[in-house]
């Protein structure tokens, strides 16, 4: 199955990923105007406990580093999902030739 037979085959699904990577921001300020944490944070914290990560990530905290917050939580949920996408993709052509 080529990328295009793919995007064909779920048109409705990529659709929906999409209006939901295009939202993502808008629920970042919300959460933000409500003053919503994480509830582990929240415990952690609640707790006393530190966060000590042995490995930051690539896009911490839902950000790029150096972009303003909304716009850099819509270009790290664009990337996540790009990589899900290519993951999913590629996970399917390899079971799909193993049935073959």
């Amino acid at each position: 199955m080529s990328l295009k037979d793919f995007i064909t085959e779920h048109k409705q699904a990529l659709l929906v990923i999409l209006v939901a990577i295009i939202l993502s921001p808008l629920f970042a300020l919300a959460a933000d105007a409500v003053g919503y944490s994480e509830p582990l944070e929240k415990s952690a914290e609640h707790l006393g406990a530190e966060e000590n990560p042995i490995y930051g990530g690539i896009l911490p905290d839902y950000s790029v580093p150096g972009i303003d917050s909304p716009i850099g939580t819509f270009l790290a949920s664009l990337l996540g999902s790009l990589v899900t996408l290519i993951i999913v993709f590629g996970i399917t052509k390899v079971i799909k030739g193993r049935n073959n």
